[in-house]
């Protein structure tokens, strides 16, 4: 299956919070797009893995994705070994994408960073003759994306590049929202964390608006490269 962008997540709801404007953005110009979660989150402290894999696929019709699978890594323990490495070598020669976004190298959860390193491992090899896969029995031929590029999460960076999100950021809201469990919820008597705070769904809008702000929209999204971009300038002069 030939697909045009495939999004990996450490957790069920890192694609919506990081790049879901993105992402949204893409499916309405009608680009293949796929997410793959590597855990069901379950050592999450609110909720329940089954519970956050219905609201992720929720997510997922509201932001119009391809398809969206889980590769059930255990959670707190995505460990760069060999079994994992094929996993995703496998999923990358299965959808061929011809873009790979994945979360960026440094951050305040380790399961993000060693996804990060994980999937830039995995793109390499995935690309070698003599790295022998299968998919239900059947050989898959090397496939090599043509660009990693890295999405943010809590730690900041200086951005390769922003999107213009100002279109699809009510969708990206939509799909965050669609994770009732893991954001604020006056009426939730489960133990407060991280992103359940109130001020952390503001704190995301307003990233946005910042981003939004260094290209001249209303909002965006922020991504990295660690390779050289080429700017199309005839788009740009392009009235």
């Amino acid at each position: 299956m030939n697909t045009d962008v495939l999004v990996f997540a450490a957790h069920p709801d890192d694609a919506e919070l990081a790049m879901g404007g993105t992402i949204a953005k893409l499916t309405l110009s009608d680009y293949k797009v796929g997410i793959i979660d590597l855990t069901r989150g379950e050592l999450g402290t609110r909720g329940s893995a089954d519970i956050r894999q219905k609201e992720a696929f929720e997510a997922a019709i509201i932001l119009k994705t391809a398809f969206r699978e889980n590769l059930y890594m255990p959670d707190g323990n995505i460990t760069v070994n060999q079994e994992n490495l094929i996993n995703v070598i496998m999923t990358i020669r299965k959808y061929k994408p011809k873009i790979v976004f994945a979360p960026y190298f440094n951050d305040r959860h380790p399961d993000h960073i060693d996804t990060s390193i994980l999937i830039k491992r995995a793109m390499f090899y995935s690309g070698l003759q003599k790295i022998k896969t299968f998919n239900k029995e059947v050989p898959q031929h090397p496939y090599r994306p043509k660009k990693l590029f890295y999405y943010m999460q809590t730690y900041t960076f200086k951005p390769s590049f922003i999107v213009d999100i100002s279109r699809t950021f009510d969708l990206k809201m939509k799909a965050i929202q669609c994770y009732a469990t893991q954001f604020h919820n006056p009426k939730s008597l489960e133990p407060e964390t991280f992103i359940s705070r109130p001020e952390f769904l503001s704190y995301i809008k307003s990233r946005a608006v910042s981003n939004g702000f260094k290209i001249g929209k209303i909002y965006g999204e922020a991504f990295f490269c660690e390779e050289e971009i080429e700017l199309n300038l005839e788009s740009l002069l392009e009235v």
